[in-house]
């Protein structure tokens, strides 16, 4: 469904030329759940922008379902990390999350409806009328993920989308997605730093080195497809995928070397 091929991005800075992504090439299938993981400035935001057609590699191509990438796709929803600038502040958190679907559903009432859902299922019930200045960040970016679930996507790409809840917040939306990933059958793509988010969720997890980033591994995760937050992170297995992708960080000249 999605074909990265050979991607690098440099920017020009006061300094010089800075080279993020060097050369990152992977496939995402159609209904998968891939993250991509690395060490901190491994350019994981950088290819995230690429992937969603925010800006133009340097070098290579990105492809979706067979053809480029060129700008942003209308079957694309992404949910970013910085949540402050991602919100319209002078709409309500209800209107917020309906502005996608205008286009996409002609009946202002059922609209409303799937907003209403929608907050509900992040835990915001009631709060519709609300502006992002009058909740916290981390209700902020739940807004910002319910209007993304909510728009339906076809891919659903996310950059850190959980790292400014709360443990119990992050685990409950993170049941979210995958159930309404099952629901909808949507392609996933995460980015993220947390591994054992990464196990957890993923189908697939693709580990970039520091950059100028380049993959060094890409694991596949064998652990049942309906996941429970005690019981799947109790698994030998889930321990193993997060060994093996914490050790391909950690210890990259292995994996170069081989």
């Amino acid at each position: 469904m999605i074909r990265i091929s050979h991607l690098s991005k440099r920017y020009q800075t006061a300094h010089g030329v800075t080279e993020a992504i060097r050369d990152i090439s992977f496939d995402v299938a159609q209904g998968e759940f891939v993250s991509v993981v690395g060490p901190s400035g491994a350019g994981k935001s950088t290819l995230l922008k690429a992937l969603a057609g925010l800006h133009q590699p340097s070098s290579g191509a990105v492809q979706y379902q067979g053809k480029a990438i060129t700008g942003p796709q209308k079957d694309f929803a992404v949910v970013f990390q910085d949540y402050a600038r991602s919100l319209y502040p002078w709409l309500t958190l209800e209107r917020n999350i309906t502005l996608p679907l205008d286009n996409l559903i002609g009946s202002a009432k059922e609209r409303s409806r799937i907003a209403t859902d929608f907050l509900a299922r992040v835990g915001l019930a009631g709060m519709g009328k609300k502006r992002p200045s009058q909740i916290s960040g981390g209700q902020q970016q739940r807004v910002a993920i319910a209007r993304a679930l909510a728009y339906s996507p076809k891919v659903l790409i996310m950059d850190e989308p959980f790292a400014s809840v709360d443990a119990q917040t992050r685990a409950e939306l993170e049941d979210l997605v995958l159930q309404l990933k099952q629901e909808t059958e949507a392609t996933v793509i995460l980015v993220t730093h947390d591994i054992d988010e990464a196990t957890y969720m993923s189908d697939r997890i693709v580990v970039l080195s520091r950059a100028p980033s380049v993959v060094l591994k890409e694991v596949v995760v064998n652990l049942p497809p309906v996941r429970d937050q005690i019981g799947t992170k109790s698994l030998p297995q889930f321990s193993s995928v997060r060994a093996e992708v914490l050790q391909s960080i950690r210890n990259p000249e292995a994996l170069v070397a081989a």
